[in-house]
């Protein structure tokens, strides 16, 4: 039981941190480009990981543990490091413009959560099931999406949504990507390369749009480093500490919260606060989110549901 509460703390600190990023890249847009920052933040976010694996590794080899790796692991660790990357670059591209043309932090958490449902419908396509309640969960993300991001007669969807919710979509991929490589590959390892890789492919659209601004990136540090150190280095370790005392479902449920960290970072820190409409839409999204998580009537399946 204490184990299961330690897991739970540690995934409540990941979210929390997630959460508080959107304000970081909210408040980074103010002083550099949207490839610019995430070049830069997605390779300090591979750095930092590289001495937790080091010290990882050297203490396996202290008590014994340590194995060299097969080169068939090899090759699929760097093959799962380059399709990993190079969805979450697409992704957190797709989500930092999205900020960068008006869309907020919070707005932007909730948006991004959508991947949630986007995994199952891509699934669907993989010959994937899911559960009957999914489709409940669907429409009350498409109605809370509606509230939240339709805020005026003759508004609509703002570019900047369509730009965040399409990061939504190639999260989704991401996390796909993810769910094929990682049980056959050391997941830190994973991280760090895909961190790296997201890194290197981010820069090609920033030295083509934006050019390479020291001057820009020492302005926009603070947010880069937290982004960097604490959402890819410090947040992505204690999930995986996290889950290992953790039920799956019971983990994801809890890091479903990350998008209402969003909202409540960014009315704390920036004191944007959000309209009863926006509100309203928030708590939509919010019990698609959590709603989709759940298993409802029925016996446990092996086969992953919705």
């Amino acid at each position: 039981m204490k184990s299961q509460i330690k897991g739970n703390i540690l995934l409540f600190l990941t979210t929390l941190i997630w959460g508080c990023t959107f304000v970081a890249q909210d408040v980074a847009m103010e002083h550099i480009g949207p490839f610019e920052y995430q070049a830069v933040r997605s390779i300090i976010g591979a750095a930092v990981l590289l001495p937790v694996i080091f010290i990882l590794d050297l203490k396996k080899k202290r008590d014994g543990s340590f194995r060299p790796m097969p080169i068939g692991t090899r090759k699929e660790l760097i093959l799962g490091g380059i399709v990993c990357g190079f969805c979450l670059c697409v992704a957190s591209c797709f989500q930092q413009v999205g900020i960068a043309l008006g869309t907020s932090a919070g707005k932007a958490g909730f948006i991004t959560a959508m991947y949630i449902l986007f995994v199952p419908i891509i699934g669907l396509f993989l010959g994937k099931r899911v559960a009957p309640h999914f489709w409940l969960c669907l429409a009350l993300a498409v109605a809370g999406l509606y509230l939240l991001c339709i805020t005026g007669a003759d508004k609509g969807i703002t570019l900047g949504d369509l730009m965040t919710l399409m990061c939504a979509i190639a999260f989704a991929f991401q996390i796909l990507a993810i769910d094929r490589f990682a049980p056959r590959v050391d997941c830190l390892k994973l991280s760090c390369i895909q961190f790296f890789v997201s890194g290197v492919f981010s820069a090609i659209p920033m030295f083509i749009f934006e050019g390479f601004n020291p001057d820009k990136i020492v302005a926009a540090l603070g947010p880069i480093l937290f982004a960097g150190v604490l959402s890819c280095g410090v947040a992505y370790t204690l999930q995986t500490v996290g889950q290992k005392y953790t039920e799956p479902t019971v983990g994801s449920l809890i890091m479903s919260f990350e998008s209402f960290f969003a909202v409540v970072a960014e009315s704390v820190i920036l004191w944007v606060i959000p309209s009863g409409r926006e509100i309203l839409g928030c708590l939509l999204m919010l019990a698609a989110i959590l709603l989709s998580q759940m298993q409802i009537g029925g016996k446990k399946k092996k086969t992953k549901a919705a």
